[in-house]
């Protein structure tokens, strides 16, 4: 087994005896490698080597120390360098801090636990940053355009060139779509492929949030102003400073809201709930809406200067049952995440469980295929998916079946039918699944369809 690698850290000290000193006190650390250097030029000489650490003494005998914090940052602004001087200038500290050092400490009697915990930190928030990198890099290409769309589709590939547009502009982009086509993804992809990928994605569902509750959650409150805000709180948008906020659902926002959002808009700016101070903003605002914008606004619904001011690059998401062969490319990439997952090796889509794929209208969409697919996966048996291991929304094709009142007896028989469907119309399989009588099954399938249900 290897050894862990040295952490390595150089001391810049022209003190002889403090330079002792401090090689005695890292040297402590088995972990840290420490090398002192008596002027800045030597020090210099070895700045290649990259070193995890710097102290640097801010009286050198040959260059300034803010000389060498310079061209440390020029080198590489990512390598904390911590200033040790025996002046205990507060201006001086200040002005270095700015400068980008990442602490100063005076040489005093508390120097050495301040010495060894400041090193601690910074190589605590290196490590945070090198993995913060990492994870963005990561997002980056988890949110690579044709990683985020998959389709061969003409519909798809059109979406391309208008995704590539939105991430290279500031414009604002809607998105339009039905439910389940993953406007949200795509928003993630276009801030994720843009120049604020470092900054914040913040997607405010706007249908979820109590009305009263919208303004403050979108522009934030100060305390006291309403019951039960207890403390400052900021809203969505300040969240979002500098990088990239979705608003989702646009279209079911109340219209006394809409006009303070539009003003927000325009001025680049809010203030919040209660409050005074004014607070400007730099966001991207994409939005998404599975209504009709224009349908909206003709009706009363919402407001035609809001519109306007949102158009922006307008990109419309097709529904599934437009994309044709995109349906078995998306079920197959979906069961491969599905199959790794949950450890159960390598599955493959059967002739009879593709047809039953590419026949059905999928009203939920890409989200909807997406937990078809992943029941698939569990029920399948021999590595294979089965067109009985195909199961389409419970309650009929109907996603929002359950939204409608009905009697027990009407549940029963949609429940029924459902199996039956899974099972190819076998009623002893399906009797035994619901643990009811094959008589029952009749019964309800009989009495049903004389109501005409």
């Amino acid at each position: 087994m290897n050894a862990p690698e040295s952490i390595r850290i150089f001391v810049i000290e022209d003190d002889p005896v403090y330079a002792k000193f401090m090689q005695y006190v890292l040297g402590l650390n088995p972990d840290y490698e420490v090398t002192c250097f008596g002027t800045g030029k030597d020090f210099l000489k070895k700045l290649h080597q990259r070193p995890a650490v710097v102290t640097l003494d801010y009286a050198l005998p040959d260059m300034p120390g803010e000389a060498v914090l310079r061209q440390i940052r020029d080198f590489d602004p990512e390598i904390p360098v911590i200033v040790v001087s025996a002046q205990d200038r507060i201006r001086t500290a200040v002005e270095l801090l700015k400068a980008g050092a990442f602490d100063y400490i005076s040489k005093d009697d508390d120097a050495k636990e301040r010495i060894l915990n400041s090193i601690q930190n910074a190589l605590h928030q290196s490590t945070l940053r090198r993995e913060i990198g990492r994870l963005r890099q990561e997002i980056s290409r988890r949110y690579d355009f044709e990683k985020t769309v998959i389709g061969l589709s003409a519909p798809v590939k059109n979406l391309f060139p208008l995704m590539e547009k939105a991430a290279k502009t500031n414009i604002t982009v809607t998105l339009t779509g039905e439910t389940g086509t993953g406007k949200e993804l795509l928003a993630k992809a276009i801030h994720y492929n843009s120049d604020r990928k470092s900054k914040p994605f913040i997607a405010v569902n706007l249908p979820a949030i109590p009305r009263d509750l919208v303004e403050s959650e979108l522009f934030g409150h100060e305390k006291g102003s309403f019951t039960g805000a207890q403390a400052r709180r900021i809203g969505r948008f300040e969240e979002a400073q500098g990088g990239t906020l979705l608003l989702d659902e646009i279209g079911e926002m109340d219209l006394n809201l809409q006009s303070k959002l539009l003003r927000v808009l325009q001025e680049k700016e809010l203030t919040r709930v209660g409050g005074n101070e004014i607070i400007r903003l730099d966001v991207r605002i994409i939005v998404a809406t599975h209504r009709h914008l224009e349908t909206e606004v003709e009706q009363g619904r919402f407001r035609s200067d809001l519109f306007y001011r949102l158009l922006g690059l307008r990109i419309h998401l097709p529904p599934l049952r437009e994309r044709g062969k995109d349906i078995l490319v998306l079920a197959k990439h979906f069961l491969d995440r599905a199959a790794a997952e949950n450890n159960l090796g390598k599955l493959r889509l059967s002739e009879e469980a593709q047809q039953k794929l590419v026949t059905y209208s999928f009203p939920g969409n890409v989200r909807e295929l997406k937990s078809i697919i992943d029941v698939a996966a569990v029920m399948s048996e021999g590595g294979e998916v089965r067109g009985r291991d195909i199961t389409f929304t419970p309650l009929g094709t109907d996603p929002s079946a359950l939204s409608k009142e009905m009697t027990l007896e009407e549940y029963t028989y949609r429940l029924i039918r459902s199996y039956l469907n899974k099972y190819d119309n076998d009623v002893p399989e399906v009797a035994k699944r619901l643990d009811i009588s094959k008589s029952s099954i009749y019964r309800y399938l009989k009495e049903m369809e004389s109501a005409g249900i």
